[in-house]
């Protein structure tokens, strides 16, 4: 096996999903000055990625946030292709971010390890999966890792990178080291645990406002006034899982709890109701609270 190759030998970007996070990713990506290709098996996928890709760099550029070179070098760095064989073939590191299912993850590290060169790393973005359980489809497992971004991600700077027992160092160092030059801020989780660090500390938060909810003991809009008055959050937890989507909430929730089978880590029940409901948050208009009219 090749070494795994070091962070000055990166020039090329693989991420696949033109979702929400595969775009943004790659968008940071090349505004830090790398070649990234996103490729998506949905066509109108990656149309739509572009659109809103351009819109946003337009956008930053308008406001003043963003020098017009620099949008335009950046959107220049941006590939888009259907074509996994292809895209895979060149790439230096690859960030997964398609769809949250380990049948899916899989079957997608399976072919990266065929068609990524020897040395390149192999990420994923899953915020609930550790790397473990697709890395011995690779054939190359020291090489795979989580490198976990937060939504927005062209925003937020946290970036959780999680080994597994056979992620070698180098893997490490230059999965950190690549998500620095990307402007974030990477922390480094040395054991798989499920919901990793931020997943974890929110988890615990929301369980505890939704039991005071839960008991009449205060109004949902108490205990976010409390959480943004008293502890200096930027939003109280119920608009926090109102803004995340409760159907994520929910998701999470469910692996977490397949995987430790621990009660206090089972799904809640009012979330997962409103979920039937078709009420997710922000993005379906309505959740904890109403959005119609914004």
């Amino acid at each position: 096996m090749s070494a795994v190759t070091g962070i000055e030998n990166i020039s090329t970007i693989l991420v696949i999903g033109a979702g929400t996070m595969g775009r943004q990713i790659a968008m940071s990506a090349a505004l830090a000055g790398y070649s990234t290709i996103i490729q998506d098996i949905s066509a109108d996928g990656l149309t739509a990625a572009r659109t809103e890709l351009e819109g946003w760099a337009a956008s930053r550029v308008a406001k003043g946030k963003l020098e017009q070179g620099v949008a335009d070098a950046a959107l220049e760095k941006l590939g888009y292709s259907t074509d996994l064989d292809t895209a895979a073939a060149t790439a230096d590191f690859v960030i997964e971010a398609a769809t949250e299912r380990l049948d899916i993850k899989t079957s997608i590290f399976e072919k990266l390890g065929v068609l990524a060169p020897a040395h390149a790393i192999l990420a994923t973005n899953s915020s609930t999966l550790g790397s473990s359980k697709v890395a011995d489809a690779t054939g190359r497992p020291a090489q795979v890792c989580n490198m976990h971004f937060f939504n927005p991600a062209l925003v937020m700077k946290c970036v959780e990178v999680v080994r597994h027992e056979a992620t070698s160092d180098s893997t490490v160092e230059t999965t950190m080291e690549l998500a620095r030059r990307l402007g974030k801020e990477p922390v480094l989780i040395n054991r798989e645990v499920p919901g990793f660090i931020a997943n974890r500390l929110m988890g615990a938060i929301q369980r505890e406002a939704l039991f005071l909810a839960d008991q009449g003991i205060a109004s949902i809009e108490d205990i976010d006034t409390t959480a943004r008055t008293a502890l200096g959050h930027p939003m109280g937890p119920f608009a926090l899982m109102d803004m995340v989507g409760l159907d994520v909430i929910d998701f999470i929730a469910q692996a977490t709890h397949a995987e430790t089978g621990a009660d206090e880590d089972a799904p809640n029940p009012r979330v997962a109701s409103l979920v039937a409901e078709g009420k997710l948050g922000r993005k379906s208009g309505v959740g904890f609270y109403d959005y119609s009219n914004q």
